[in-house]
């Protein structure tokens, strides 16, 4: 199963810091994801890790030397800036911002970064007081001016048992802004809103009715669509994931508190995806404190929770935003859909066999089937992060075709 990082040539520059033992795991990481990832290092550099550590990780060549006799031929730092997607500087000391700002071309990381028309990764790792002096504050702010994206690090508890601003990110926001720069940003302008996860119905405070959704889906959904330009805002119930990187997040418990958040903003948005699982059923009747199972009776009366998506789906032309549902089903999948798709009038609809131990609720990966007016087209098994942007991909053609009408 491909990642999103398949088939990209990402050029790590690592520069000497003790943190270059932590993008030894980006490294890693990024090769397990089928990324070529070639590493160029400093001097400084192999002195914290040797060249050896990141030859074995990333199943590649590292180069290190501006002069190399093995390589004359193909002049280093011209073949490495020609050779790649992305080039990402990490940890990016206070020396080497200070030759990038200035366009020195002492060293191969220097002379590459120069020759590149790839996009820039900076990330800065060092003591706070030295992240804070004015001078390196000034070449920062002078590589943001030169096109370079700098990403701020995070603050905690540094290597000199200092605490402040310096620390390297984790990988989870590195990996985010690696696949933003590297994804096209063909939903800029965009508003798009996302449900995702479940609702719980509350029977008293110990109990609640609810469903086996996870998130997963409406997560990647919107974290890919973040990364390929859009302002995202995602309403989400209870669930345990991290909030993607860059997306404005509401948080919602009952099916009462989705439509509302749902309703009230969706007149600002040009797409809705509503891919939470919301319950269709709530309690008549909810208890303030906890019924012991002595005093239980053994039915429970149910009423229909509001249908968000119908009500989207009867505004939608008037609002102007395309309307995309989820279906979830376990029998005659494209005869629900296509009924679901009618029925709550919507732009396109994505089903999802919830059988299937690839495709269900708690699934890393999915497989889906897209229904519009145009007919069905079946999608890869492939991870939910993939299905997101496939998904995506649909929603562009669509946004295109809205737009010449």
């Amino acid at each position: 199963m491909h990642t999103s990082f398949a088939g990209k040539r990402i050029t790590v520059g690592v520069t000497g810091s003790i943190a270059a033992f932590k993008v030894a795991g980006w490294v890693s990481t990024l090769a397990k994801e089928e990324a070529q990832v070639t590493v160029i290092m400093t001097d400084s550099a192999c002195r914290f890790v040797t060249p050896l550590t990141f030859a074995a990780l990333s199943g590649e060549r590292v180069h290190t030397n501006l002069f190399s006799k093995e390589d004359a031929e193909t002049i280093p730092h011209i073949y490495l800036a020609r050779e790649t997607d992305l080039v990402v500087i990490a940890p990016a000391t206070a020396q080497t911002i200070a030759r990038l700002a200035h366009g020195m071309a002492d060293d191969l990381l220097a002379c590459t970064v120069l020759a590149t028309q790839a996009k820039v990764l900076v990330f800065p790792a060092m003591n706070t007081q030295m992240y804070r002096h004015p001078a390196v504050q000034e070449n920062i702010s002078k590589l943001k001016e030169l096109g370079y994206q700098v990403i701020e690090p995070e603050s905690g508890r540094m290597a000199c048992k200092q605490e402040g601003a310096g620390r390297l990110p984790e990988w989870e926001l590195a990996r985010e802004a690696l696949l933003q720069n590297l994804a096209t940003q063909d939903l800029a302008g965009e508003k798009i809103l996302v449900t995702a996860g479940p609702t719980r119905e509350p029977l008293d405070p110990a109990r609640f009715l609810s469903n086996r959704s996870s998130g997963k889906m409406g997560y990647s959904l919107a974290r890919t669509a973040q990364r390929r330009g859009a302002d995202v805002t995602l309403i989400s119930g209870p669930t345990t994931l991290p909030l993607p990187p860059g997306v404005s997040c509401v948080r919602v418990e009952i099916a009462s508190e989705m439509a509302d958040a749902v309703l009230s903003r969706c007149r600002l948005a040009s797409v809705i995806v509503k891919a939470a699982a919301v319950c269709d059923f709530r309690p008549v009747a909810s208890f303030a404190e906890k019924v012991k199972k002595e005093q239980a009776s053994l039915q429970l009366s149910l009423e229909q929770t509001q249908d968000i998506l119908q009500e989207l789906g009867s505004i939608k032309e008037e609002a102007g935003f395309l309307l995309v549902g989820f279906a979830a089903e376990s029998k005659e999948h494209a005869v629900e859909g296509q009924k679901k798709l009618t029925k709550k009038n919507l732009d396109l609809i994505a089903i999802n066999d919830i059988h299937s131990a690839h495709t269900g609720f708690e699934a890393d990966s999915n497989q889906v089937s897209l229904l519009d007016k145009n007919g069905i087209n079946h999608l890869p098994l492939v991870s939910k992060e993939q299905t997101a942007d496939l998904i995506w991909d649909h929603v562009v053609k669509m946004l295109e075709e809205k737009n010449r009408e």
